[in-house]
């Protein structure tokens, strides 16, 4: 997994990476765009608004319309980690999850494919998806990667 903020190190670490999938981890809305419009890796994990970022109404979750569909455009899949969202608090948890079921919306009405990793138990892993709004074709697609 690529996990540095310098846009033009993880195109290198993308050009020489030999393993697929590639997975790179997202940092801010910037690294995020300039990343998914190079395309040429598989997944992008979990992007997530930058602390203290809010609107009005929601949680900003890091990834918006413009983001999916350029991801759908370069064939990346929007990538979410259980083992991060075991390891948090319960208020953390549950901001996380807000900002979850704020990706799966978006990337449905995007197109955007959705992979679930590290899950222990395929059926609740669908189970969990479908219980934060995912489509069952979403939650299916989620878990055949």
């Amino acid at each position: 997994m690529i996990d540095i903020t310098n846009v033009e190190q993880a195109k290198m670490l993308i050009k020489a990476e030999k393993e697929k999938p590639i997975i790179v981890q997202a940092q801010n809305n910037e690294f995020n765009r300039k990343i998914l419009e190079y395309g040429k890796f598989q997944i992008l994990i979990s992007p997530e608004a930058i602390k203290g970022q809010r609107t009005l109404r929601t949680i900003e979750s890091g990834l918006n319309h413009v983001l999916a569909e350029i991801a759908t455009k370069n064939k990346i899949a929007i990538g979410i980690d259980l083992e991060e969202l075991r390891n948090l608090g319960k208020e953390e948890k549950a901001k996380r999850l807000e900002r979850i079921r704020q990706n799966l919306n978006i990337c449905r009405k995007a197109k955007t494919k959705v992979i679930l990793l590290n899950y222990k138990d395929k059926r609740d892993a669908f189970a969990f998806l479908l219980s934060l709004g995912a489509s069952t074709k979403q939650a299916k697609e989620a878990l055949d990667f």
